[in-house]
């Protein structure tokens, strides 16, 4: 903002903002400001043009730079303004007319809003420091002594436990420039774009910026871009427990930072991820601190909270805007506590005071086991309403302490059947399978982290269930170590001695006994037929339903076939067929599937509902162990035999015989589905086609396949990153018409087209959690497939999805050798009769990865960061699928 001031001009200017701004004088300079932040720069660059008062607005460096990082998921080189900067990468840079460069001025605007935001922008913090504080400041401090009085309890500054690293002397900007100048670093900013700059550049940029919320480097990838900086600094003696150590290092969440920023730079008022306990160790420069026990939420900050998935949004001003503008107002018995950082080792953090870069190690130190969705949630509730602010923090009411935290959470939710918000540091299955890794690593840890899993994950109630079907199976109890479920799966396995325990919880009652019902229904089709895949799957030693009631867990054995008694009291179930041998076998379940196909996320969650009935299954324990756990240290042919073995099962289960939906069962299913009064969009055959036979089975797998592509696109932008919004919106033009099409039709002798039964059993979850090898002599060779509960009859195309995702992490080769050992033909699918296109099985595998319930194109993005950039959907298809054309 620029305003020409003449002196020598006795007249008063008139003010120019109601003709300039028209009816958006209405508005205040704020709201317009956010108004213009949601446009593109041609758009703004455009309104400049408007009026007066909209250039002065348009030409605001700060709109410029949220207007350049909002795009920005590359390598910034920033170009003396952010103005510039936003030119230069939309390469109109060398368009932009000299002669325009020269500001305009104008007389009769001002703007306190502006003005504000122009002070802080250009502020010096020299004489801004607390350096009393109210955090205590301790030397020599002992570790024992640590523990109890302070970690996870209140802060405290320890200056002199970093004299002795080599990042004291190296790690300022000069000498990092001279060693890793060309090297790129993450950049903290508010944009969710992943932005870096190369050091050289970010340096250049610090010293030329005058910014409120300086960019600064915040990477929790030093490590892996710079390895030579982590022999510049060791962990302080305080800190000696890792509960992430028993993660491979590309397993566990962010636990280290380098963090370099100038004068003003500085973290908002933010909750630290998975709220752990970090150190920070300050280098060089001047940090000034302020933080809040659990539950106190900042004066001028907004907390919102997701009810679903328990996500937080954190609405807060700028770190300096915050201390300019409100700390001021603040009663004493309100203020934060707070300290100034000098070159040592503190807690938390929040403003650089110096012109000079800060430079700073942070690393995080777990100090609760439990990390659920919820553990960000910033809520005030009842809990709160009784506990005093000690300001010095000697208050251990608002302590981590689990059972302070436990105030915090729903104990009405479950774990298997709640949203997990993406915000969190971990996810949904990695936790389980972290939890379970440190309760076999860390066995002195036992009692904290039943403790925090009873919270959790639910395990306490999870473990009566399993003790009683223990005794009512008499299988003995668990050894200690058994007591924990096992694995990433999203149902509680358990592991004792020669069984394995598995209850069904996911997605609620309905889902739960249509998985056990189809996976017994083919258990029993398997077990009669002359497959050999039966030597290959676990044997079952037991099923039923257990349940709480009147205060106790009952049990009642079921082998899928008739409705137990237990279930026809619940109301709620009704997709039974009821005259069939299993009644919640596979033609039920895919009367269930179409139900929910099309559904919206939150509906799916709140289908899960609450139950105390649970479906339940003993299967033999496999001896050996399961892929994932032996991917890294199988050699280049035992990966390959696998392959072969994968193909040769799959073989076997594309050929056994599937239940038949003979007519009156049929009959029953069109009732359900009221397919001949539904419009073509909610999932039913077009009725466009002409002439085609279709038989029953496929008939009710296009109609599912044709509901699951309505609002796909609403669904892939909830999933959002990796998947490229560019190719979001080019979907539907993408997807068939109707399914139909994609498969193979032929005419009869009285000139209608026939579609062959396109339907087989298949797995759909083949993935490296389910696959066992044991060992002979020196090689490990594959020997069982488990975990049949999401068995389902469709294309068997759908089992190559995550086999090669999963398993084979795109391996083409891996591909071929199942395909070899394979021998089945998928075929040409063709889209009408003769001399028309040929639909690519690439194509219709792409099509079903994108219509899948499970994120599959999250998987595909995330192992290939090329194919971000695709300008179209045929070239992810060639590049991931592209080779199944070649095999028929």
């Amino acid at each position: 903002m620029e305003v020409d001031a003449n002196s020598q001009s006795q007249i008063v200017s008139r003010d120019r903002r109601p003709d300039a701004l028209g009816d958006f004088n209405l508005l205040s300079d704020e709201i317009v400001c956010s108004i213009l932040n949601l446009l593109s720069p041609r758009d703004v660059a455009c309104l400049a043009c408007a009026s007066s008062v909209m250039y002065i607005l348009c030409n605001e460096e700060p709109l410029w730079m949220n207007l350049c990082l909002s795009k920005e998921n590359r390598d910034l080189q920033y170009k003396g303004s952010w103005k510039r900067t936003t030119l230069h990468r939309l390469q109109v840079l060398n368009k932009y007319d000299d002669s325009c460069k020269k500001p305009l001025h104008f007389d009769g605007f001002n703007s306190l809003f502006l003005y504000k935001r122009f002070y802080r922008c250009y502020t010096r913090l020299d004489g801004f420091a607390f350096d009393q504080g109210n955090v205590e400041r301790k030397t020599d401090l002992s570790l024992d002594k640590f523990l109890q009085q302070y970690d996870g309890q209140k802060p405290v500054l320890v200056p002199g436990l970093a004299e002795t690293w080599m990042a004291r002397k190296t790690w300022t900007p000069e000498q990092l420039l001279i060693k890793y100048g060309d090297t790129s670093f993450r950049i903290s900013q508010r944009s969710a774009n992943k932005v870096s700059m190369k050091l050289k550049d970010y340096v250049s940029y610090m010293q030329e910026q005058h910014d409120e919320d300086p960019l600064y480097i915040f990477d929790d990838k030093f490590g892996e871009v710079a390895p030579d900086l982590l022999k510049d600094y060791s962990v302080p003696h305080l800190f000696p427990d890792d509960y992430f150590d028993v993660l491979d290092n590309d397993q566990r969440p962010p636990f280290r930072w380098l963090i370099i920023g100038p004068e003003r730079s500085g973290a908002s008022w933010h909750v630290d991820p998975a709220l752990t306990s970090a150190w920070n160790t300050l280098l060089c420069g001047r940090k000034r601190w302020a933080l809040y026990p659990p539950g106190r939420v900042p004066l001028g900050v907004t907390v919102h909270v997701n009810d679903e998935d328990g996500d937080v949004d954190i609405e807060t001003p700028s770190s300096l805007q915050w201390w300019l503008d409100f700390y001021p107002l603040l009663a004493d018995e309100d203020k934060p506590i707070e300290c100034t950082q000098l070159p040592g080792v503190c807690r938390a953090g929040l403003l650089a005071l110096e012109e000079n870069a800060k430079v700073s190690m942070e690393e995080d130190n777990l100090i609760s086991s439990e990390l659920t969705r919820k553990k960000k949630k910033v809520k005030i509730d009842e809990h709160m309403d009784d506990l005093s602010f000690d300001r010095n923090g000697s208050d251990l009411e608002f302590s981590y302490d689990i059972n302070f935290l436990k105030m915090f959470l729903d104990k009405n939710r479950d774990h298997y059947n709640s949203l997990w918000s993406t915000s969190n540091c971990i996810g949904q299955r990695e936790l389980r399978d972290w939890l379970w890794k440190l309760w076999i690593g860390k066995p002195g840890l036992r009692d904290l982290i039943w403790k925090g899993a009873c919270i959790a994950l639910n395990t306490n109630k999870w473990y009566k269930c399993m003790e009683e079907l223990c005794s009512f199976h008499k299988i003995s109890l668990p050894a200690d170590e058994e007591k924990f479920p096992v694995g990433t799966g999203s149902n509680p396995v358990y592991l004792v001695g020669d069984n394995v325990v598995k209850i069904f919880v996911e997605d609620g009652l309905q889902s739960c006994l249509h998985a056990l019902g189809t996976e017994l229904e083919f258990y029993g089709i398997m077990q009669t037929s002359e497959s050999s895949l039966k030597n290959h799957v676990p044997n079952v030693l037991a099923s039923g339903i257990v349940f709480f009631e009147n205060g106790s867990y009952k049990i009642m054995p079921w082998d899928g076939k008739g409705v137990p008694d237990v279930i026809k009291k619940h109301s709620t179930i009704d997709d039974v067929f009821p005259d069939t041998e299993y009644p919640f076998g596979i033609w039920s379940k895919k009367l269930f599937e179409y139900k929910k196909a099309g559904m919206p996320l939150e509906e799916l969650v709140s289908l899960g509902g609450h139950s105390n009935i649970w479906p339940y299954i003993i299967t033999k324990r496999c001896k050996g162990k399961i892929f994932a756990e032996l991917r890294d240290v199988l050699r280049e042919e035992e990966v390959s035999d696998l392959a072969s073995f994968l193909g040769k099962q799959l073989h076997h289960l594309h050929i056994l015989p599937v239940t038949p939906l003979n007519d009156l069962s049929y009959c029953h299913f069109e009732k359900k589905l009221e397919m001949g009064n539904e419009a073509h969009d909610n999932g039913t055959i077009d009725n466009s086609i002409q002439n085609i036979n279709l038989p029953a089975a496929s008939k009710v797998f296009f109609t599912i396949l044709n509901r699951k592509k309505k609002d796909v696109s609403s669904r892939l932008t909830k999933w959002g990153h990796p998947i490229p919004s560019t190719l979001i919106e080019k979907v539907n033009e993408y997807l068939p018409k109707d399914f139909v099409e994609l498969h193979n039709m032929f005419k009869n002798e009285d000139g209608q087209f026939v579609v062959h039964n396109c339907c087989s059993w298949v797995h759909t979850d083949i993935m490296d959690d389910n696959i066992h090898l044991e060992q002979v002599k020196e090689s490990w060779r594959p020997s069982y497939i488990y975990d049949f509960s999401n068995m389902s009859l469709g294309d068997p195309i759908l089992d190559l999805i995550p086999i090669h995702l999963d398993i084979f992490r795109g391996d083409v080769q891996l591909l071929k050798k199942l395909l070899e050992s394979y021998k089945l033909p998928f075929g040409k699918r063709r889209s009408s009769e003769e001399g028309c296109k040929v639909r690519r099985i690439s194509y219709l595998t792409m099509c079903y990865c994108i219509i899948h319930e499970e994120n599959i194109l999250g998987a595909i993005f995330g192992m290939s960061k090329e194919l971000r950039t695709a300008n179209s959907w045929e070239e992810v298809e060639e590049a991931v699928w592209g080779d199944l054309n070649k095999y028929y």
